[in-house]
């Protein structure tokens, strides 16, 4: 591996590490719950931030050694999505809204 792409896979790392504020377990917590399952973009099934979820906590899961290039990307992906949406923060109290729900999906808890 290259030294360039070794600092671009610890950028990764480091970003998703930083974006993602919550443990495995209270992802998964979190993604067996009803208000998870009723926020996000959805194809008739399971909305993309709850399939998105599922895979963080089995990222969060995997050694660092392990993790392939498809699971960098989601991490990219992961990071690109919660900044995008935490700059959409809405006005007033957060707490109990779809806006801080999806985030959680992402695995970013933003009253953390």
């Amino acid at each position: 591996m290259s030294e360039d792409s070794n600092q671009e896979r610890q950028k990764a790392l480091d970003q998703f590490g930083e974006t993602v504020n919550m443990t495995a377990r209270e992802l998964e917590k979190w993604l067996a719950t009803d208000q998870s399952r009723e926020v996000g973009q959805k194809d008739g099934g399971e909305s993309t931030g709850h399939a998105s979820g599922r895979r963080i906590v089995q990222l969060l899961r995997t050694r660092k050694s392990e993790l392939n290039d498809d699971d960098l990307a989601h991490m990219r992906k992961v990071t690109g999505y919660v900044r995008r949406h935490l700059a959409q923060r809405p006005k007033g109290d957060t707490s109990d809204t779809p806006w801080r729900y999806s985030l959680m999906n992402w695995g970013h808890d933003p009253d953390k």
